[in-house]
């Protein structure tokens, strides 16, 4: 991969990654204290000598090792790096990224902790023993990327040895999802489990695992025909196999994967790009069903399949195409209802609940967040929603509770879970914290780009922005700069962006659309003292006014500015040009940080001096409009230094009234207030004051009572929150989309922000 020449979209992803890989922290993961150590008593509690207790306690009763430490959720990613993703036997070492990858997928969905370890070591015997001595240290082990048929050896001698999970997700996550998508697919086709042919291309360790799967479930293994480099598996092999192929060798006449397709009613593919042609779908039973899971390329194309055979139904791994078979759809979640529930292994059991779970899924009702999430998409079940979408947050509330009764119903829970409705209402604090947060919001922007301006088109990072955002496919950009500027800092950058082609350039010093632009303007502020000479010199010197104005006359569908210069003057051409929404009496600024235990939206950080409570109440209304664009359910605690009541000062009878306010208006949006910051984010605090609190679990909208207390909070949270998401300033209130960033922002940030405004942008109006 490294050593071959890239074309230029191949050379902008490798560069980007590993940009992403190297700042602002190298490497993907990192090792957090989780107790304060501030003074000399936290000291003597942390370590020597308060922490012989701990020790004591553990020798005493080993089980609380899970009380007493973080071992009961921590994960071990173990590789050797014999079968990292595409790319081979490439060594522990540069499989290293992955692993890391991995243990950000377990944290960010399920709050799972990970040490990811890659061992030199190719010897199975030898794998089992170095992994099987690090059990003292975790609570379980995902085995990940290493070759079949040893993959096969490694996990079953250390489930025999350990009492904690293993689980080979490169096998089993696969067979899970792809064991869902065959359940629902045949229940759309309207045929029996016991009665299918499968055909099968790939004998490695994930088509042995999915076949294995669905034998379990119900598939005859008489019906299953398996291909892997030679050929069918059949009686009259010469060449050794091992023992998982043993298993689906068949007496049959069949040579080839042609063969073996021909009059079935499944395909499932784990091998290599392309080997399932057109000719032979067309020779595959009524309604097939056809799983090509090869990556990134698939077996067959869905377009090809599609032509050769109008009724098929197909998934791949791809997440361009519907019925995504995507791992991240179980590992988390099995993992922790494994954890939670202190299970000693991962048995069939638990497999199969996740399954179920899975399929299920895909046949209820669509919430709100997950339809927030994928705008525009088909999410009904049927041909073109099979299994559910990796971002829908139902996932662990449906998964980490079935796999943990399924691990006490198959007695191997040392810790059972006797209340079920309890724990899952516990698993809510990862739906809101732990989802990809701005997947919902890039999913919008690339639905429908839109056309966005950018005022400072010469700044490096807006450039840098339009390259990813042209790349994500979410905006159709539009730049205000000098053309030789602009074109000098693209060279400067190394980016392969061209004027005219990738963007549309508007060149303040020379555009055509001149006098259109300063008439508007004169039009729009005749009256308040503005003369078409001022109204010329105006539009000359600014260009915020000319995006501003782009917007008003419909050349533009939205505005991110704001990255030059103080935030008023930008804010005050937005005001003044595109203006507010009729429905709304102001504007206001609202920032988005995803922390590591919180993801939190504050306002008013910009914008309203000291607002009233009419106004605080229609901010957090705007702010939870916002909320849902993330695909969040909001939850409003409105702030004060008072604790219901507590202070009869006017600020805080200004929040009280605002809540109530917002809770006339809005009685199905849960808030309350006035209350301290902490009573917000903990259930507990809060109703040790009110016990009939109208909040419940953790507020993620912080309304403010001024413009001081709201960005404070912000910038403080902002730099000790650790490497969060942060975004904005999200200007609420404007008739169209146009969001005034500050001069700090980032590249990641306009990003952002790009995407936030293009996937809230309507089509633009004729004049």
């Amino acid at each position: 991969m490294g050593h071959k020449e890239h074309s230029p979209a191949e050379q902008a992803l490798r560069d980007a990654a590993l940009e992403y890989h190297r700042t602002p922290t190298r490497g993907k993961i990192a090792v957090m204290p989780t107790k304060p150590l501030s003074n000399q008593r936290d000291l003597s509690l942390a370590y020597s000598p308060g922490v012989a207790y701990a020790c004591l306690a553990i020798e005493d009763d080993p089980a609380l090792a899970a009380e007493y430490t973080s071992r009961g959720n921590l994960v071990g990613v173990v590789t050797n790096g014999t079968a990292v993703l595409g790319l081979g036997d490439i060594g522990p070492l540069a499989g290293k990224p992955v692993m890391e990858g991995k243990g950000c997928l377990f944290r960010k969905f399920a709050g799972i902790d990970v040490f990811d370890i890659e061992l030199n070591e190719k010897d199975p015997d030898k794998l089992v023993e170095i992994i099987a001595a690090l059990e003292p240290t975790l609570g379980g082990i995902n085995l990940e990327d290493i070759k079949a048929p040893e993959c096969f050896y490694i996990e079953r001698k250390l489930k025999e040895r350990l009492n904690i999970p293993v689980f080979h997700d490169d096998q089993h996550g696969t067979a899970i999802i792809s064991a869902a998508a065959l359940l629902n697919g045949l229940e759309l086709t309207g045929k029996q489990i016991d009665q299918v042919k499968v055909a099968v291309s790939g004998a490695g360790a994930a088509a042995i695992a999915c076949v294995d799967l669905m034998v379990r479930l119900g598939v005859n293994p008489a019906h299953v025909y398996m291909c892997d480099s030679k050929g069918v598996l059949h009686h009259e092999r010469a060449d050794q196999l091992d023992e998982a192929k043993r298993r689906y060798v068949q007496h049959t006449s069949a040579r080839t994967l042609a063969d073996v397709v021909a009059g079935a009613d499944v395909f499932l593919g784990c091998s290599a790009a392309g080997v399932l042609t057109p000719e032979m779908v067309r020779t595959m039973a009524e309604r097939p069903l056809i799983l090509a899971l090869a990556n990134p390329e698939p077996e067959i194309r869905p377009e090809l399949a599609k032509a050769a055979r109008p009724d098929c139904i197909i998934a791949t791994g791809r997440s361009d195409y519907p019925n995504q078979v995507n791992n991240v759809l179980c590992f988390p979640y099995i993992f922790r209802g494994a954890l939670d529930s202190g299970a000693t292994r991962i048995t069939e059991e638990m497999k199969v609940a996740c399954v179920h779970e899975i399929a299920n899924l895909a046949k209820a009702e669509i919430s709100g967040e997950v339809a927030a999430a994928y705008p525009g998409e088909e999410m009904s079940f049927g041909p073109e929603y099979l299994i559910p979408k990796p971002f829908d947050s139902r996932l662990i509330l449906r998964i980490a509770p079935a796999v943990a009764k399924a691990a006490a119903e198959s007695g191997v829970a040392t810790r059972p879970i006797a209340d079920l409705d309890a724990y899952r209402d516990s698993l809510q604090k990862f739906v809101t914290h732990t989802s990809m947060f701005m997947r919902p919001v890039f999913m919008a922007a690339r639905s429908a780009p839109r056309r966005i301006v950018f005022a400072e088109g010469e700044d490096e990072r807006v450039l840098r922005a339009v390259q990813i955002g042209l790349e994500e496919g979410i905006v159709r950009p539009i730049l205000i700069g000098r053309p030789p500027v602009v074109e000098q800092r693209i060279a400067r950058a190394g980016l392969r962006l061209k004027p005219g082609v990738d963007f549309e350039l508007t060149n303040p010093e020379d555009d055509p659309r001149f006098r259109q632009y300063w008439e508007a303007y004169h039009r729009l502020k005749g009256r308040d003292g503005i003369t078409p000479e001022a109204a010329k010199a105006a539009v000359r010197r600014s260009n915020t006014l000319i995006g501003s104005l782009m917007v008003h006359l419909g050349d533009a569908d939205g505005l991110v500015c704001g990255l030059v210069g103080r935030y008023d003057h930008h804010l005050e051409h937005v005001r003044e040009v595109i203006g507010q929404r009729r429905d709304v009496r102001t504007l206001a600024a609202l920032n988005a940080l995803m922390l590591d235990q919180y993801t939190l939206f504050i306002a008013d950080t910009f914008v309203n001096e000291d607002p009233d409570a009419e106004q605080l109440a229609e901010i957090a209304a705007m702010a939870c409009e916002t909320v849902h664009q993330f695909g969040l359910t909001p939850r409003v605690a409105f702030l004060s230094h008072s604790m219901f009541g507590s202070s009869t000062r006017p600020s805080a009878r200004k929040m009280r009234a605002a809540r109530d306010l917002f809770r006339q208006r809005h009685p199905d949006i849960e808030a309350d207030g006035e209350m301290q910051g902490d009573a917000a984010l903990d259930e507990d605090v809060r109703r040790r004051f009110l016990p009939d609190s109208t909040l419940s679990g953790t507020a993620n909208v912080l309304v403010l009572p001024n413009i001081d207390a709201a960005n404070i909070l912000f910038n403080v949270l902002k730099m000790t929150g650790g490497h969060g998401i942060t975004v904005g300033p999200i200007l609420l209130g404007a008739s169209a989309p146009a969001h005034v960033l500050t001069p700090s922002a980032t590249v990641r940030r306009v990003v952002n922000i790009m995407a936030l405004a293009s996937g809230a942008a309507h089509p633009s109006r004729p004049d």
